[in-house]
């Protein structure tokens, strides 16, 4: 067995790890704009030349923006999905109900969390930066397939945020310390979802023939090439608000669109196609599915 993973273990680590909001982001905190947000090896911001070192902390903070809004909008899917995974268990297992319902609190919390960082931001930003939506569109269009193509999709977002936590932003002197905060909070709740996330794909995946496992992860890989030009689209979206902070067009805007679509690839997709846990998740459903993972993982690097 890969892993040991239980729902009465996982319940009470959660529970310990819990926190309140306002311990973590009240209403009227403010961010540190002096600053950059995101660590250099998620907002690839500094390897643009052609912006100066002003400019250049200016488009790290829109991706630290672009960050927890995406991460808000893939949240508000992944809620009414566990909330429909515990339904058929309600008159079951009491601590697999249990853990699920407090799964879908936190990712509640969650949420609220992203939208007073994303009210703080508005208060210290000097643009407007726009976001893909409706957040309700996106969401319908990842839950329209198939629930075991729907669950790696989040098992492999809820691993990929733990190793950008513990690989990029826990040891970088650099950023917002409050920034960093949020996102160490939010780091020690999802290390139990991600738990809980692989009892929900073991419970979907339970029974499928081989046939059925490579057509869920050919949904897979459709919900990922819907992110995919979202991504694109808000890397367009984030260069108007940084021509719009800094005064001037981008002479080179394609090549840095191309290169901050590319770095979003890696962030959202990439970073956790290639995460250990999820392969040892894909190996155990199946190799082949594993395999088709390990092939498309570089067109995300």
């Amino acid at each position: 067995m890969y892993h040991d993973f239980n729902y009465e273990a996982t319940l009470a680590s959660s529970l310990r790890a819990q926190w309140q909001l306002d311990d973590v982001m009240r209403e009227d905190q403010e961010l540190d704009f002096t600053r950059n947000m995101m660590p250099e090896s998620l907002s690839r911001t500094a390897a643009i030349e052609t912006l100066n070192p002003f400019e250049q902390r200016i488009l790290n903070q829109i991706s630290a923006h672009q960050y927890l809004s995406i991460f808000g909008i893939v949240e508000e899917a992944i809620l009414p999905f566990v909330l429909d995974h515990a339904r058929p268990h309600l008159a079951g297992d009491d601590w697999r109900v249990r853990a699920i319902l407090n799964f879908a609190g936190e990712e509640a919390k969650h949420i609220h969390l992203f939208k007073r960082f994303h009210q703080a931001f508005i208060r210290g930003f000097p643009v407007e930066c726009q976001v893909i939506g409706p957040s309700e569109a996106i969401g319908a269009e990842i839950l329209r397939h198939d629930p075991l193509a729907v669950g790696l999709v989040i098992l492999m977002i809820e691993w990929m945020t733990q190793q950008h936590y513990l690989g990029s932003i826990r040891d970088d002197g650099d950023i917002d310390p409050l920034f960093k905060s949020l996102m160490k909070h939010h780091w020690m709740e999802e290390a139990q979802h991600a738990k809980l996330d692989t009892l929900i794909v073991d419970a979907l995946a339970s029974g499928k023939t081989e046939e059925q496992i490579q057509k869920a992860m050919d949904e897979f890989f459709e919900i990922g090439a819907f992110l995919d030009e979202g991504l694109k689209t808000q890397a367009g979206f984030n260069l108007d608000a940084l021509e719009k902070a800094i005064g001037r067009k981008l002479e080179d805007r394609e090549e840095i669109l191309a290169q901050q679509h590319q770095a979003a690839r890696w962030t959202y997709i990439g970073s956790g196609m290639v995460h250990e846990r999820f392969q040892d998740a894909l190996n155990a459903i199946s190799r082949r599915a594993a395999e088709r993972i390990a092939e498309a993982a570089p067109l995300f690097a």
